[in-house]
């Protein structure tokens, strides 16, 4: 672009570019970071990456003469939109009410997963002490995708993780113990918290509804599930759609500590060395 063509280009800017324009882009700028402020901590997420993919794909597509896949994934992208917004309802409803209330800024995030070793040894040690006495419990441990949508099923909690306090959720009598505990970082956030159940599982099915409320987060999510049976006392684990059953504590607090640690990250110095040294 040669200097006269960027000339006429600045002087379109200018004569077009008002103060109306910057109310405009700030406006839509709020709205847009309102509706991811949202759906941050939801399943909802995933589907709004999905819809933004196919975004750029039909993008894509338009100015490289894919005109029979730009015209498909363009007829794809209505219905997704349609089913978006039936699946956000939840979310929806609840910046209506805090609009309503004039808390549209309210909302937690998800949090920082820290002091993941203490934890662990918080829920094996809650998980000894059920099985010991055959109290029932189910446990979501979050970890990447956000289960607000699974926390707001149920009572806020807002407390560290310690034995103690599960015990008194789970305790016989209490009114959250048939229901589920969701645990965030080192924080117990919420509990009596409804969970779906999995219909793809029969071995579950004939344990009991927990486990298939367990295996039913996992097969969506990637949450890892403790559970105590009532009836035997056996710990099981459900994570990746599968269920581990009958685990000893050093086994949960193995398997606990490769899933929710983070991988070790290394030093920026060794990563610059293997790129330069990289075989090309």
């Amino acid at each position: 672009m040669n200097p006269s063509q960027l000339s006429r280009l600045w002087d379109t800017v200018r004569h077009n570019f008002t103060w109306i324009s910057v109310i405009d882009i700030l406006a839509v700028t709020a709205i847009v970071y309102l509706l991811l402020r949202l759906v941050r901590g939801t399943r909802a997420v995933q589907l709004l990456k999905g819809v933004g993919v196919l975004l750029v794909l039909i993008l894509v597509t338009d100015p490289l003469g894919l005109k029979g896949l730009n015209w498909l994934l363009s007829q794809a992208l209505l219905p997704g939109v349609i089913a978006l917004i039936i699946l956000f309802q939840p979310e929806l409803r609840l910046a209506l009410e805090r609009l309503g209330r004039g808390r549209i800024w309210a909302g937690a995030g998800l949090g920082v997963q820290t002091q993941v070793v203490e934890t662990v040894n918080e829920l094996v040690r809650f998980a000894r002490e059920s099985s010991a006495i055959r109290t029932g419990a189910l446990v979501v441990i979050e970890r990447s995708v956000g289960l607000g949508d699974i926390a707001r099923t149920g009572r806020q909690i807002e407390g560290p993780v310690t034995a103690e306090l599960l015990g008194m959720v789970f305790a016989p009598g209490s009114p959250m113990h048939d229901l589920a505990a969701l645990i965030r970082g080192n924080r117990l956030v919420a509990a009596g918290c409804l969970l779906p159940l999995s219909e793809t599982r029969p071995a579950a099915a004939a344990r009991g509804t927990r486990h298939r409320a367990a295996l039913g987060l996992s097969e969506r999510t990637d949450a890892v599930v403790l559970v105590v049976s009532e009836q035997t006392g056996m710990v099981s684990l459900a994570y990746e759609g599968r269920l581990a059953t009958n685990l000893t504590d050093e086994t949960i607090r193995r398997r606990l500590l490769q899933l929710l640690s983070p991988p070790p990250r290394e030093p920026w110095t060794r990563r610059l060395w293997k790129r330069n040294h990289a075989t090309p």
